[in-house]
């Protein structure tokens, strides 16, 4: 009950939450309105940078999911052109975060990663289809112990704008493992072939635990 109220904190939290409770310091002893209203917001911090634990399923036949969210679109579309996958056919699962889900990015598979690109661009509304070749995204090539390779693409939204990385090319990673985060209202978009699609869209996920597909 304890770690439902009070779950970890993301260390990308820690500096954001300090600058919020001093803040809420200062105008509370201005105003008890804006005190209360600073130390709302405060509250709000504390839980986007939640760093809740996950139970994933831990078998190489699913991919979980990578993200806290909604399913906002699911297609069959050519791999990202930004890692030369452009003549292979994905299917594609974006799974958007509000401002109130946990923004935490997990991996969907035991996995080494292969490759990590980093794009800028632009900061639309993270839910809009543009996003995924327009917004500011980063990359992960990750491959699996059959050799197939999945696609991870941390995408920053229209509030987003840093997105966090936390692994490196070479990395071996467990299902379900923390890669990074992204700031304030963003998305992910994962590719993946040989796999049979177990979600649909408009579905609530759970990153590390939501299956979204079956290996073939």
């Amino acid at each position: 009950m304890i770690n439902m109220l009070f779950p970890k904190l993301h260390k990308e939290g820690y500096r954001f939450l300090a600058i919020a409770g001093i803040v809420t310091f200062i105008l509370l002893l201005i105003s008890n309105f804006l005190g209360i209203l600073s130390f709302i917001i405060t509250i709000w911090v504390y839980y986007f940078f939640r760093d809740p634990d996950r139970q994933p399923i831990d078998d190489e036949n699913y991919l979980v999911s990578p993200a806290d969210g909604v399913i906002s679109q699911i297609i069959e579309t050519q791999g990202p052109k930004e890692l030369n996958l452009e003549n292979k056919k994905y299917t594609r699962v974006s799974i958007f975060m509000n401002v109130f889900n946990c923004h935490v990015n997990r991996v969907p598979t035991k996995s080494k990663i292969s490759e990590i690109y980093y794009k800028p661009g632009k900061h639309f509304n993270a839910s809009l289809d543009k996003s995924s070749d327009e917004n500011e995204r980063n990359y992960l090539k990750i491959k699996n112990s059959s050799g197939d390779d999945v696609i991870l693409v941390q995408i920053a939204g229209l509030i987003a704008r840093r997105i966090v990385c936390e692994v490196k090319e070479g990395d071996e990673l467990k299902q379900g493992d923390k890669f990074g985060i992204i700031r304030f209202g963003s998305r992910v978009d994962l590719y993946f072939e040989n796999y049979k699609l177990m979600a649909k869209k408009n579905q609530r996920s759970v990153g590390g635990e939501t299956i979204i597909a079956k290996k073939i």
